[in-house]
């Protein structure tokens, strides 16, 4: 599998410009928290920047299918390089208002998701069509992306200490740059799509989606879970920022306990897709995931914090790479781009509304009930999910149903 050129040089451009994405992921709230003491303001940041991909998410799959893969995640990196470097420069000059920070993030955004669906698109040509193998690959780039978020947030605290947040905004600039030259030079995978005729439209994804008894729901179920999960990211910036006196090193290391967990659940992952039918594997790390959470409840030591973030991240791999998948071979080639794109916008639509409504609650509701309330929302929404995953799980793989129509 790593002996592909392709797949060496995907990884090595996610490897470094992921790092950089997980660093300014712990800076800049922390930015706007340090700076305005708002977790509200903070959620209309993090927001800012998932906005897009429910605004452009479906629309960029055909622009996907027009120019390839490979030319949407040169073009992405291109693009969103300058527009970090937009913000310390404008920091750094005393003309970095609220309105510019929340302007440039949206810009940013708008390029994730076409980059992230690109990015698996290339898959089926590296591993072929098989479901075992799409997912296998999937878990291994999974790995690779959770080395970043363990490195990245602990590069993020101590540089945060040591500097300023704005540096860690241009370090990541820098690596979108070397994610461009790399994918230019290495990657010979990702060419165009010819759709057939009646597959063209903008909304042809979303229609696969609605009308495959399976992804369907799964998309629903998704949506909601993700308007949930947003809390998660704002509750652990809270927790290092008022529990443990605003420490940027706690910061760091609460932020790589998901890298940890996360990459341990990759490397199981790689395996367990393997020899577990992936629609079992997937429901029981959908249910399994939130549990940790509630022993953020009480205040614990950071280390102990540390570990239950990364029990929680332990599932996601889990759940994934099985997911990815299934999505990814039980859909038409020609209606990969618009489908992966669908997938994105429509999981991701209700994140946005998530981070604000959860920068609010923060505002009047402690932390030690905020995490109860939350994992007791995403486990019912994990079971939701397992029940729409194990309604197919005797399914021939691949096995496709599609409404008439």
């Amino acid at each position: 599998m790593l002996k592909n050129r392709s797949l060496i040089g995907l990884l090595t451009a996610e490897l470094v410009s992921l790092t950089g994405s997980a660093m300014t992921f712990v800076a800049l709230p922390w930015f706007v928290l340090a700076t305005t003491h708002s977790t509200a303001k903070m959620g209309w940041v993090l927001a800012a920047e998932m906005l897009p991909i429910a605004i452009f998410g479906i629309p960029s799959g055909t622009v996907i299918a027009k120019l390839g893969a490979k030319k949407t995640m040169l073009i992405s990196d291109a693009a969103r390089g300058p527009l970090m470097l937009v913000i310390p420069i404008l920091h750094s000059t005393g003309h970095l208002s609220f309105a510019a920070l929340l302007g440039t993030t949206f810009a940013i955004g708008i390029f994730a998701a076409p980059y992230f669906a690109s990015s698996r698109l290339v898959v089926p040509e590296v591993a072929g069509e098989d479901e075992q193998a799409v997912a296998s690959v999937n878990a291994v780039l999974s790995g690779a992306n959770q080395l970043t978020q363990l490195a990245g947030p602990v590069l993020a605290g101590v540089l945060i200490a040591a500097t300023t947040p704005a540096t860690v905004l241009v370090i990541d600039g820098c690596t979108y740059l070397f994610s461009f030259f790399v994918i230019a030079t290495v990657v010979r995978a990702g060419k165009r799509v010819e759709a057939a005729a009646q597959q063209k439209g903008v909304l042809s994804g979303v229609k696969f989606l609605l009308g495959d008894s399976l992804l369907g729901p799964i998309m629903i179920a998704a949506c909601a879970i993700n308007f949930v999960a947003q809390g998660i990211i704002l509750g652990v910036q809270g927790v290092a920022y008022f529990r443990y006196h605003a420490d940027a090193h706690v910061l760091g290391f609460l932020f790589a306990g998901f890298g940890v967990g996360a990459l341990a659940g990759a490397i199981v992952a790689q395996q367990a897709t393997q020899k577990v039918p992936l629609l079992k594997l997937a429901a029981l790390a959908i249910v399994a995931m939130p549990l940790p959470l509630f022993l953020l409840s009480p205040t614990t030591p950071w280390p102990a914090a540390a570990v239950i973030i990364g029990a929680f991240a332990f599932f996601t791999p889990l759940v994934n790479a099985p997911i990815i998948g299934i999505l990814t071979v039980r859909t038409p080639a020609e209606l990969r781009p618009k489908v992966m794109t669908a997938v994105m916008t429509v999981a991701s639509m209700a994140g946005p509304f998530g981070f604000i409504a959860a920068g609010y609650i923060l505002r009047h509701v402690a932390l030690g009930s905020f995490f109860v309330g939350l994992p007791a929302l995403l486990t019912l929404g994990g079971l939701l999910f397992a029940a729409a995953l194990l309604r197919h799980r005797d399914d021939a793989p691949g096995e496709v149903a599609v409404a008439s129509g």
